[in-house]
């Protein structure tokens, strides 16, 4: 992969702005604070990135709550760190996956509003500290690297590689974070992966949160692409019109193989976050 380390850059190099707003009926102060804007990592998650958020309007609501988590909201969809909960484990989604599952119409910056009241318990569970997060990291590193080694890599790896990978993406350090990632990348140039990690998400298609089954990259010495892992789920995406797989804000072509966009486009959780997104008429 060696070669292609401009790619693993542009990837972990992208950005949001984001344009974070108070919620209007939680404002206690005679003048509404200004907004808060920031430039996000794509890659990261909310909670790692909105202490400057928090310190900004927690000055501007009323004093018992200032205790309170912080959530945020876009067009009724509560973010935080949109966990979903599903067979004991908790899902928390990258801000990029975010936004790619939520803005269709790719407006710029993100418009999001700031709570400190009215946690919605019902749909999102709390992220009271950066370890929840770290927790998250690497029970899905693990998972993923069940898919691709049997987990051979990660039960290998010392605790120096695991603090590699969460201080890298806690820090936003692309070098940390590699140093260490690229070990999880390892694979015989003829078999690729024992499995592709990845999940699905197509909500105007199936109830699920998102989809996912078992995947190997190569089958009867056939490079399997991306159009063979759609094949795969057995749903008429068609049905519903001219789709786009968007990771990152890119719209990935159907011919590309699996093994490439496994290795170049995954998240820092090794699994490839792939959003299926129809043309608005």
């Amino acid at each position: 992969m060696a070669e292609d380390r401009e790619i693993l850059r542009e990837i972990w190099e992208g950005k949001l702005p984001v344009c974070f707003t108070l919620a209007s009926e939680e404002v206690s102060t005679p003048i509404a604070p200004d907004p808060f804007y920031l430039m996000v990592p794509r890659l990261t998650y909310f909670p790692l990135v909105t202490d400057k958020v928090r310190r900004h309007f927690v000055r501007c609501i009323v004093p018992e709550k200032h205790d309170n988590e912080m959530w945020l909201e876009f067009e009724n969809h509560p973010l935080k760190c949109k966990i979903t909960y599903l067979i004991n484990t908790y899902r928390h989604y990258p801000i990029g996956l975010l936004y790619d599952l939520f803005v269709t119409n790719s407006e710029l910056p993100w418009q999001i509003t700031v709570h400190f009241d009215k946690y919605p318990d019902n749909k999102i569970l709390k992220c009271p500290s950066k370890d929840v997060v770290e927790s998250h990291l690497m029970h899905s590193l693990k998972e993923a690297d069940a898919l691709k080694h049997k987990n051979h890599i990660m039960a290998l790896m010392q605790e120096r590689d695991h603090k590699q990978l969460w201080l890298g993406l806690l820090h936003d350090r692309f070098d940390q974070f590699w140093s260490a990632n690229r070990k999880l990348m390892e694979h015989s140039a003829e078999d690729g992966f024992r499995h592709i990690p990845f999940r699905l998400y197509a909500p105007q298609a199936s109830s699920k949160p998102f989809i996912q089954y078992l995947v190997k990259p190569i089958e009867n010495e056939k490079k399997l692409t991306l159009e063979d892992l759609l094949h795969k789920a057995n749903l008429d995406f068609d049905s519903k019109g001219p789709f786009q797989v968007v990771i990152h804000g890119i719209d990935i072509p159907l011919e590309t193989p699996l093994q490439w966009i496994s290795e170049h486009l995954s998240y820092p959780d090794n699994f490839l976050h792939l959003c299926i997104r129809y043309s608005e008429t």
